[in-house]
């Protein structure tokens, strides 16, 4: 049995579906190795991602000395960075409980920050559908608060949510980001996304992640949307 029930024992999260919470360590690369699993971890990462940007959110704006819109922007982009997602799973230990094919795991992916960032999210997805919120605020609260004040060796800048901010402003209406290819070894993969609002292409991007591509997309719409 997967190590993250024992982990989750000890801290006394009462889960229920074992199943959800098992497919929350599940890669991609894994799932092609066991057919007979019902899936992997990419929908319960995107349900993890909104209760971070959630959590996070209501930490910044309850945060003494009070933040403005400004600090609170670059604050929280740099907490739930695809570096800073790796550290935490780290220091919780999740990264034993990363479920890779043989080749994944050969290749290094155990130490590799995008899946590692993909596994966090996912758990904490996977933890809020079975468990709940608090129970999801519990795991981040031991993790997160202390590197608020924290010194940052650099400035992270969110080009999605400047992006979305400089749209609002004239408009109500949002952007939306589509994934337009993805080549290379699983190993060493390549993501070209863009960025649309309706049927209009702003801009496009790569990277080495689906969220490195999307910030990529995301500067290229906006440095030639604020200009």
């Amino acid at each position: 049995m997967n190590a993250i029930f024992k982990w989750l024992d000890a801290h006394n999260i009462p889960y229920k579906n074992k199943d959800i919470i098992l497919q929350a360590c599940v890669h991609t690369s894994y799932l092609n190795e066991h057919a007979e699993l019902p899936g992997d971890n990419e929908r319960l990462e995107f349900m993890g991602d909104a209760v971070l940007q959630l959590w996070t959110t209501d930490l910044l704006f309850h945060h003494e000395p009070m933040l403005n819109e400004g600090q609170m922007t670059t604050l929280r982009s740099q907490l739930v960075r695809e570096e800073a997602l790796a550290e935490y799973t780290k220091e919780l230990g999740w990264d034993k409980f990363l479920l890779l094919g043989v080749g994944e795991e050969k290749s290094g992916g155990r130490e590799r920050n995008s899946l590692l960032c993909d596994l966090f999210e996912a758990i904490l997805g996977a933890i809020y559908i079975d468990c709940g919120y608090s129970y999801v605020a519990q795991i981040l609260q031991e993790v997160i608060p202390k590197y608020v004040d924290a010194p940052k060796a650099d400035e992270v800048v969110d080009y999605k949510t400047k992006l979305q901010e400089c749209i609002q402003a004239d408009t109500r209406q949002t952007v939306t980001y589509h994934l337009l290819r993805s080549t290379g070894p699983s190993n060493n993969p390549h993501f070209e996304m863009e960025v649309r609002m309706d049927t209009i292409v702003l801009g496009k991007g790569s990277g080495s992640s689906k969220k490195k591509a999307e910030q990529a997309a995301a500067k290229d719409a906006f440095l030639k949307v604020a200009r």
